[in-house]
Order: C-alpha cells, then sequence, then structure tokens
C-alpha cells in the first residue's frame, strides 16, 4: 500500500503540513489531479524559507554544495565568526555528524552525482512556472542573467569550472566572461576592484514572498482551504484515512498527507522511516536602496552572497549558518553580510536597511532533497531542497502530485527516495 494512497483510483483528499513555496506547489498540482486539498501551517503562508529568500529561478546555478572548495572553506570558517559559513562550537552531536556526513561528500565524483540527480528537478524548473502561470497563478517572474563578480580571471574560473560541469552531466547553460570593461557598460553597480564577471544568461527572478502568496490565493480559488496556526504535534496513518493533529486546534483528516514543513520536516518524518537527516541552513536577507536601477541578479561567489532588484531597490541575501531553524536572528550575521559585500558594489546605501530577515533553508547530508512515500501507508514528504526550494518546489510539486495519485513514482524521483 505504501505510495498508493488508500483507494484504488487514487486519493481524493488529501493534507498538506506546510504552506511554503513547496508545500502549496504540490497542494497545487494535486488539485490538478482532481483530488481536493487542505493545507495547514503553524504560522502562515510563507512563513518558513519561502519569504526572505534572494528570489532567483536559476536552474542553471543550481550548483551541488559539495563542492571539493566548500570543505577547506568551512574549517576556516570555524575560526572567524564572519564567515558566510557559521558552525556554532556548541557540543551538539548529531549536528556534528550530520557535518561529518557532508564533509566525506565533498568530493568532484559525488559533486557530479549530486548534480546529475538534480538534473531531474533542475532541467524542468522553469517549465514548471510556465504551467502555473499558464494556468493564471501570478508568478511575476521577470527574465534576466545573473552575473557574478571578480576582482580578476582567475576567480572567474573557478565558477566557468562548476558551470562546465554542470553542462557535461546534461544541464542547459549559457553563459559568457565579461571583461572589466563589458562588466562596467552592463553593471555600473560593480565597484572599480571588479576586473572580471561571468553572465549567466537564461535565467529568472521573482519577488518570493508575492510569488508565494499568489500560489495559496490559486490554491484558495481552486476550492482549497488554508489553515494558519495550525501547529502539528502528530500524524497518525489509519485504516482509511490519515489524521493531523494540531496542538490546540483540533485534527484534520484525508486518505494522504504530505509533510512539506521544510527544516522543521525531521521532527515529524523520522517516524515513519525517513532515515535522512534534514538540518537547518539559516539564511539570512535585507533590502537596500540603489542609486539606480540594477539590471538583474547579482552574485558574489567568493563570500556566497546573492543580489537582487527588488521593489526598485536591492535585496542581498547570504551566509549558512548552522543553529536550530527557530532561534533568534543574530544582527552580527547582517553586519557581516553588509562588511563583506560593500567592497564589490557602488551606489548602494548600505546603513539604510530595511526587511531584515532570517529563514531556516532545509539542507539534507547528501545534498539531494526527499520527495516521494515513507513507509507509512498514506504518508509523503517533501523537502532538503537547501538553497534551491523556490527553483525546484515546483517541479517537486509536480512530480510528487503525479506519485501520489497514480501510485508509481515518476523515474524523476528515483534519487530522492526518502528511504534511501
Amino acid at each position: 500500500m505504501t505510495g498508493q494512497g488508500w483507494s484504488a483510483r487514487g486519493p481524493r483528499t488529501a493534507v498538506v503540513v506546510g504552506a511554503g513555496v513547496l508545500g502549496l506547489s504540490t497542494a497545487w498540482f494535486l488539485q490538478e489531479r482532481g483530488v481536493e486539498v487542505t493545507v495547514v501551517d503553524r504560522a502562515g503562508v510563507g512563513a518558513g524559507a519561502s519569504w526572505g529568500n534572494a528570489g532567483w529561478l536559476s536552474p542553471a546555478l543550481a550548483l551541488p554544495l559539495n563542492e571539493p572548495g566548500v570543505l577547506r572553506f568551512g574549517i576556516r570558517s570555524l575560526f572567524d565568526r564572519a564567515a558566510p559559513l557559521h558552525v556554532p562550537m556548541t557540543p551538539n552531536p548529531a549536528l556534528w555528524r550530520f557535518l561529518l556526513r557532508f564533509a566525506v561528500r565533498c568530493r568532484w565524483p559525488e559533486w557530479e552525482r549530486v548534480a546529475k540527480a538534480n538534473l531531474a528537478l533542475s532541467g524542468k524548473s522553469l517549465e514548471a512556472f510556465d504551467q502555473l502561470a499558464g494556468a493564471g497563478v501570478d508568478v511575476g517572474a521577470m527574465q534576466a542573467p545573473v552575473t557574478a563578480l571578480f576582482e580578476n580571471q582567475k576567480g572567474a574560473a573557478g565558477l566557468i569550472g562548476e558551470l562546465e560541469r554542470l553542462r557535461d552531466v546534461g544541464q542547459d547553460v549559457s553563459y559568457r566572461g565579461l571583461t572589466g570593461s563589458e562588466l562596467a557598460d552592463w553593471l555600473p553597480q560593480a565597484s572599480g576592484r571588479m576586473g572580471a564577471a561571468v553572465r549567466v544568461d537564461g535565467q529568472r527572478y521573482v519577488d518570493p514572498g508575492a510569488f508565494t502568496a499568489a500560489l495559496a490565493d490559486s490554491v484558495r480559488a481552486r476550492g482549497g482551504v488554508i489553515r494558519s496556526g495550525f501547529e502539528v504535534v502528530d500524524v497518525r496513518p489509519r485504516r482509511y484515512a490519515v489524521s493531523v493533529r494540531s496542538a490546540s486546534t483540533g485534527s484534520v483528516s484525508a486518505q494522504v498527507v504530505v509533510l512539506a514543513t521544510g527544516a522543521w520536516l525531521d521532527g515529524l518524518s523520522r517516524r515513519f522511516g525517513v532515515a535522512v537527516p534534514v538540518r537547518a541552513g539559516r539564511g539570512y536577507s535585507f533590502t537596500v536602496p540603489v542609486d539606480e536601477p540594477v539590471p538583474g541578479p547579482v552574485y558574489l561567489p567568493g563570500i556566497r552572497v546573492a543580489c537582487t532588484p527588488y521593489k526598485g531597490a536591492l535585496r542581498v541575501a547570504g551566509t549558512m549558518e548552522f543553529r536550530g531553524p527557530d532561534a533568534a536572528m543574530r544582527p552580527a550575521r547582517i553586519e557581516a553580510i553588509v562588511a563583506s559585500a560593500r567592497p564589490f558594489l557602488s551606489g548602494v546605501d548600505w546603513d539604510r536597511r530595511t526587511d531584515e530577515w532570517v529563514g531556516p533553508r532545509p539542507v539534507t547530508h547528501d545534498g539531494k532533497p526527499v520527495i516521494g512515500a515513507t513507509a507509512a501507508p498514506g504518508v509523503y514528504v517533501a523537502g532538503g531542497h537547501g538553497m534551491w526550494g523556490l527553483t525546484q518546489g515546483p517541479v517537486s510539486g509536480r512530480l510528487l502530485a503525479e506519485q501520489i495519485t497514480t501510485g508509481d513514482p515518476p523515474g524523476e524521483l528515483r534519487d530522492f527516495d526518502p528511504l534511501r
């Protein structure tokens, strides 16, 4: 019965736990297949990592995290509180086990395995957004290249090498190198220190909060119910349904349940045989005014910072902080991003920051999300996309909806089996 719901014709009702991009996408595509959906969330629509991220729809930059240089970078970061990667020096055995399992995968053969697996999602990610837009969802996507800035050609060569490796595994990648003079014409905000750039074409960006809200509006307009303030404390498969109980607002039942709770996934999924750990890799963002409009997203690979045009200003997002998903914001992390990014960009008023935000990105130790059926009949999970949850969320929801309603996992989900 695992992965087939409770009806030979497929399930007619579903509860999705989690109102982020991934949960709402799954709900939307389940509706496309005739399933009645209820979405529950402990806070509300887009309250986790879906609101304040950089908003990139960038399959050509969905690079695996386990690039070998990350290991060396990570070791140095342990002794630098301002580094883009921050691991608190605390006696947390589960965190250190997770990081050790990630570290042993920081090799090029492992990188290529992750890249090949993720190609099943990244290769069709923009198509899924187009499907949503074609059905009336106000996606609001803008087409623009992503410009990566470097002080010299040597720095640019590292990113070009990764893009070539990604192309080798089958990802559609179009880029060109820019000299210092070409960069000055294309991106006036690049400071005089920037001597080279790589422009990655064919990418898009959105206002992630507005997109998530539009997706929720569409789910409601198609008959779905979204309940906020529903903190799930128990999920219990029964003979003909799965019951989801909240801490204070009662229960809801359906033939199938999808757990799409982001960085909080472990708390519910482990009891159903999901052994792949999901940790919170927390990212920070804020918005700053600019003297003139920025033509498109800007990437600062050396300091792991992403910048995106946002409401006439610039959203700046960065850092990877391994703390609990509910830990308080640490202003020092915002200051660290400002200090590291300031030399790269001019015409930016770094002192007039608004919308300071922290959100927990769900990261797995092997770089691959978990999408599919658990060991319990009628219970599915979706999560662990790391930094690429927005890019890969809709296509993941579409593929999972196919599995739920047909009983057969699509081949694209083979590498993301939650029971691996």
